[in-house]
């Protein structure tokens, strides 16, 4: 994203101008207060992308223009970027796409999971820590379905020491752009929250093939969201981290959107990639061991995902 007013760059790996990436893109796009390009290294997509736009539709529906590459030699200087690839991706994008921040350039992630941050901090000197609660999925190259709308929280990634101000003026971009984002000064909660929510609803609905709101209204794996969110909870209040809202509203947020929402680990799980278990229930995990605070069912859903994932190599 170089801007404002000439621009800004959305940059990482495939994933960051899938689906998420493409909501975000698309809108500053749209909106022309910031010159976009985004980074992908799906070829087809960012040839789509640069010959017929990038399109919306669900949600909203509209094309915006761009520019798009899977060059990363190619990016020009960014004042700021919006990292949205898959956590497991994290590092290879961010090595990938430095080269266009300098030191006056902040990244934000607006990624599943925590550890992302500290992902992209080896590589660039200011980092935004974000949570978005948009969600989407690819349809065909350079064509996103639009799912759901929501809200996104951005705050300093306090070891960066970035600024208040840059995160104020990322946020507006975001906001003029039609994807409302909301500045704190400590975006822990928002980020935790959104954390625990996901790291309730993803992993059942990956094991059990259910949509998020067949999840939800089924007795059984609805008491499992709320059993998982409670070991959440109880190791965000260990930390001293005041949740931002209840992941159990989210819960039923989700389950009342139109369609049939399946989790992002569900379509990972169905497409036998690799998930973010690591980053969702394997944090909650290591933090609760590191602060005493037990996770069992947790720990039971990162054990049956990484199982899961081995099964797909046909082991002996």
């Amino acid at each position: 994203m170089r801007g404002p007013p000439r621009g800004a760059s959305s940059a990482a790996s495939r994933g960051c101008c899938g689906a998420v990436g493409s909501l975000f893109a698309a809108h500053l796009a749209q909106k022309g207060e910031a010159e976009i390009w985004a980074y992908d290294v799906w070829t087809e997509h960012v040839d789509a992308i640069n010959t017929n736009g990038l399109h919306l539709s669900g949600a909203a529906d509209f094309t915006a223009q761009l520019r798009a590459t899977s060059n990363p030699k190619e990016l020009p200087r960014c004042d700021y970027g919006i990292v949205a690839t898959k956590a497991i991706h994290t590092r290879s994008a961010i090595a990938q796409a430095a080269r266009a921040f300098d030191d006056n350039s902040a990244v934000c992630s607006v990624q599943n999971g925590v550890g992302n941050e500290e992902i992209i901090a080896e590589h660039v000197k200011y980092v935004v820590r974000g949570t978005t609660f948009p969600a989407g999925h690819t349809i065909a190259p350079g064509h996103i379905g639009y799912d759901i709308k929501g809200d996104t929280w951005v705050g300093p990634f306090e070891p960066t020491h970035t600024s208040i101000s840059k995160v104020e003026e990322l946020a507006g971009l975001m906001t003029r752009s039609g994807m409302n984002t909301i500045a704190l000064k400590d975006a822990r909660g928002a980020q935790w929250t959104k954390l625990i929510f996901n790291a309730s609803t993803n992993p059942v609905g990956a094991l059990t093939l259910l949509h998020h709101g067949a999840a939800t209204r089924f007795v059984a794996t609805g008491q499992l969201f709320n059993d998982l969110i409670a070991e959440g909870e109880a190791v965000a209040q260990s930390l001293g981290i005041a949740l931002h809202g209840d992941p159990r509203q989210l819960v039923q947020k989700g389950a009342g959107a139109p369609g049939k929402h399946r989790a992002s680990m569900l379509q990972d799980v169905l497409a036998r990639r690799q998930t973010e278990v690591d980053f969702m229930n394997g944090a909650i995990v290591k933090w609760g061991e590191k602060l005493g605070v037990p996770t069992p069912l947790n720990k039971t859903m990162w054990e049956l995902i990484k199982g899961l994932e081995h099964s797909w190599k046909d082991p002996d």
